[in-house]
C-alpha cells in the first residue's frame, strides 16, 4: 500500500468541507461519533469501501455499519418496520445500530454488507459527525478507525497512531463521550435480537419495544461479533481480584493497587467512556494486563463484551 500524507483537519467549516470532498472523491476520512472514531468511506463506492478493509486489515466477511444524517434516509436502503420506527424515534440520533433487510437494487456496495441480505444502519448523535454526513449528502460506511482487532480509538491521536499513512484525513473532534461502540439490534424477522451490546443499555431497548431481546447465534451477521476483537497487544486477564507480579491492573471501583481505574466510584457510564482510552494507555505490548470485575448489568454488559473479546485467544 502506498503511504499517504494523512491530513489532520480542524472541526470547522473548512475542515468539514475538505473532509466531505475527500469522501466524494473516494477517499477515507476518520471522524468522531459519540461512541468511537469511525473510518468513513462512500458506502455506494465499492473501491472506496474496499480501501477501508485494506487500511484496517479487516476480514471481508465482517460487515460494516452505514451512518446516515437523518433517520428518514434509511428507508431508501432497507425494508423499514414498525419496530424500526419505534426504536429510531426513541433512540436516533444515538448509539444504536439497526440491522434490517436490504432492499432489492440498493446502491450500497455489497462489500458493506459482506454479501448478506441485510444492512446495519445508525444515525450518530455527535454534532460533527452529523455535520459531515449532511455536507457529504449520502450514506457513509464507517467501522472503528483502528487496525482490525485492536483497541478502538476514542480520540484523534489513537486514530493517527494506528492509521497514519493509510488514510487521507482525520477530522479532529476531541474525545468521544460514550467510549464504546453502538448497541446493535437485528430486525430482520419478527424477533428482535441483540447482536452486540454497546453504548445503549439493552434494558432501555426492551422497554421501548415492550418485549425481550433474543440473543444472536455464533455466525457473524453484524460488526463487532468476531471472537477476538478490541485487543491490546499484551495479554489480558479478566475478573482479577488483585494484581499478580509483573502485571498492570486496570481497576474498577475501590481498588487500591490499580495502575489505572475505569471509575473509582464504580460508575458504569464513566467506565465505558474511559475503557478504550485506558486500554491504549496501559498497553505497552509486553506487560500483561489484569482487569477488575465489572458488573454484568446495564452498560457493564457492553464493557464486559469488549473485555472478553480483548482477552480471547488470538489466531
Amino acid at each position: 500500500m502506498t503511504e499517504l500524507a494523512t491530513l489532520r483537519l480542524d472541526a470547522d467549516d473548512r475542515g468539514l468541507d475538505r473532509a466531505a470532498a475527500i469522501l466524494g472523491a473516494g477517499g477515507l476520512v476518520a471522524f468522531p461519533t459519540e461512541t468511537v472514531y469511525g473510518l468513513g468511506a462512500n458506502a455506494c463506492n465499492g473501491r472506496a469501501v474496499a480501501r477501508i478493509f485494506a487500511a484496517k486489515g479487516r476480514p471481508r466477511f465482517n460487515p460494516l455499519i452505514v451512518h446516515l444524517a437523518e433517520a428518514q434516509a434509511a428507508r431508501a436502503f432497507v425494508a423499514w418496520s414498525d419496530k424500526a420506527e419505534t426504536l429510531a424515534t426513541r433512540f436516533w440520533p444515538g448509539p444504536l445500530t439497526l440491522v434490517l433487510p436490504l432492499l432489492p437494487g440498493s446502491p450500497i456496495s455489497p462489500l458493506v454488507t459482506a454479501d448478506l441480505p441485510s444492512l446495519a444502519l445508525r444515525v450518530p448523535a455527535h454534532p460533527l459527525a452529523r455535520a459531515l454526513l449532511r455536507r457529504f449528502g449520502g450514506p457513509v460506511a464507517a467501522p472503528s478507525a483502528n487496525p482490525s482487532g485492536r483497541i478502538s480509538p476514542t480520540n484523534a491521536d489513537h486514530v493517527a497512531a494506528g492509521l497514519s499513512g493509510r488514510i487521507e484525513a482525520i477530522l479532529d473532534g476531541g474525545p468521544c463521550p460514550v467510549g464504546v461502540e453502538s448497541t446493535i439490534v437485528g430486525l430482520t424477522d419478527d424477533t428482535p435480537r441483540l447482536l452486540r451490546p454497546g453504548g445503549l443499555a439493552s434494558e432501555e431497548i426492551e422497554a421501548a419495544l415492550g418485549c425481550p431481546l433474543a440473543t444472536s447465534g455464533p455466525e457473524v451477521t453484524a460488526p463487532g461479533q468476531l471472537a477476538s476483537h478490541y485487543a491490546p497487544t499484551a495479554p489480558v486477564r479478566l475478573n482479577a481480584t488483585g494484581k499478580r507480579p509483573g502485571e498492570r491492573l486496570l481497576g474498577f471501583g475501590a481498588v487500591a493497587e490499580a495502575d489505572l481505574n475505569l471509575s473509582p466510584s464504580g460508575d458504569l457510564t464513566e467506565a465505558a467512556a474511559n475503557l478504550f482510552a485506558m486500554l491504549h494507555r496501559i498497553d505497552d505490548g509486553t506487560v500483561p494486563i489484569a482487569v477488575s470485575p465489572i458488573p454484568e448489568t446495564g452498560l457493564g454488559r457492553a464493557i464486559n463484551d469488549r473485555l472478553r473479546r480483548a482477552a480471547a485467544p488470538r489466531d
